[in-house]
C-alpha cells in the first residue's frame, strides 16, 4: 500500500459521508488559516505527510512548512501553516495530527535513546513491532530520529528465531536448510540467527554460514562473553527487554546493534496543536 493510499483510507475512515460538524456550522465559501504549534519539546517527523493529508482533502489548500523533519522543537514553536477553505482545513485536521504526532513521538524517542549511545559504535535498530499498514511511516520516523531500520518485513531477510529453530529440529538444521533455500531460489538474503544462551552461540559459530547472531534476553555479563566469543566473525545484535536504563550497559559490551521494539510499539505521541489564525 502506498503512502497516498494510506492517507486516503485514513481520511475515509474519519470523514465517512462528511464532516457534519463543519458543514452544519461554517459557510461553504468561508476561507481561513491555521497554524500548527508545538506544545512540548521533541523531534519532528511527518510534515510532508500532513501536507499530503490537507491536499488530498482539498487540492487548493496552501501548505507552508516552517520547520523540517528532524528539527528539534520547543513549546510555542511554529511548525506549519495551512490556508484555504475553512471546512477543508477542519476536515483534514485530525488525520494530519494523528500522523505527525505519532511519527514525531517515534522520532523523539528514538533520538533520545540514540543520544545515550553517543561516542559508541553500537547502532539502534527498530523491529517489525509496528502499527499494521503504518510500517513505512513509523520506520521512516525511526530514521528521522537517528535510528536504523532492521528488516522491513518477512521477505527481505532470513531471521531464524527460536520457533523456527525448534520447528526445524535445531540450529544446525535450520541454518543448513536456510542456506539450501537461498541456493535453490537464487535469492539475495542475509541470514540472522537468534540464540538464547552461550551454548547456542557456540553452535552457531561451529556451523557458520550466517551473517548476524542475535543474543536474545542475555544479561549484560552474558552479552560480554558472547560478543568476545564471536570475536568479530559475524555481526552481533542484542535484543529483548533492553530499557533506557540498561541501554548503555549493553552497548558498552561492544555489540554491533541493539534492537528495541518499543521504538514503535510503546510510544507517546508528541503534543502538537492546530489553531485557527484569527484576523
Amino acid at each position: 500500500m502506498t503512502v497516498k493510499e494510506i492517507i486516503s483510507q485514513a481520511l475515509a475512515e474519519d470523514l465517512g459521508d462528511g464532516d457534519h460538524s463543519s458543514l452544519s456550522s461554517i459557510p461553504a465559501d468561508a476561507h481561513g488559516g491555521a497554524i500548527l504549534i508545538a506544545k512540548e519539546r521533541g523531534i519532528l517527523a511527518g510534515i510532508d505527510i500532513a501536507r499530503q493529508v490537507f491536499q488530498q482533502v482539498d487540492s487548493t489548500t496552501i501548505f507552508h512548512a516552517l520547520a523540517s523533519d528532524g528539527d528539534e522543537v520547543f513549546p510555542g514553536d511554529m511548525v506549519f501553516t495551512v490556508e484555504g477553505k475553512s471546512i477543508s482545513i477542519l476536515s483534514g485536521e485530525r488525520v494530519a495530527l494523528n500522523f505527525i504526532q505519532r511519527m514525531s513521538g517515534i522520532a523523539s524517542r528514538t533520538h533520545h535513546l540514540v543520544s545515550l549511545l553517543n561516542g559508541l559504535s553500537t547502532k539502534l535498530l527498530d523491529t517489525r513491532k509496528t502499527t499494521p499498514l503504518l510500517r513505512e511511516l513509523e520506520k521512516y520516523a525511526v530514521r528521522v530520529g537517528g535510528g536504523q531500520n532492521h528488516r522491513f518485513g518477512l521477505f527481505d531477510m532470513i531471521m531464524l528465531k527460536d520457533n523456527h529453530i525448534d520447528f526445524a529440529g535445531g540450529i544446525e538444521k535450520a541454518i543448513l536448510k536456510a542456506v539450501d533455500y537461498i541456493d535453490s531460489t537464487g535469492k539475495d538474503l542475509r541470514i540472522e540467527v537468534e540464540t538464547r544462551n552461550i551454548e547456542e552461540v557456540r553452535e552457531v559459530l561451529r556451523v557458520g554460514k550466517i551473517h548476524r547472531i542475535m543474543f536474545d534476553n542475555f544479561k549484560v555479563e552474558e552479552m560480554k562473553e558472547a560478543v568476545a566469543l564471536v570475536g568479530g566473525r559475524f555481526e552481533t545484535e542484542a535484543s529483548g527487554g533492553i530499557t533506557e536504563q540498561t541501554l548503555l550497559a549493553y552497548a558498552e559490551t561492544g555489540v554491533d546493534f541493539i534492537s528495541v521494539g518499543a521504538l514503535t510499539h510503546h510510544i507517546k505521541s508528541l503534543d502538537l496543536s492546530l489553531k485557527a489564525i484569527k484576523d
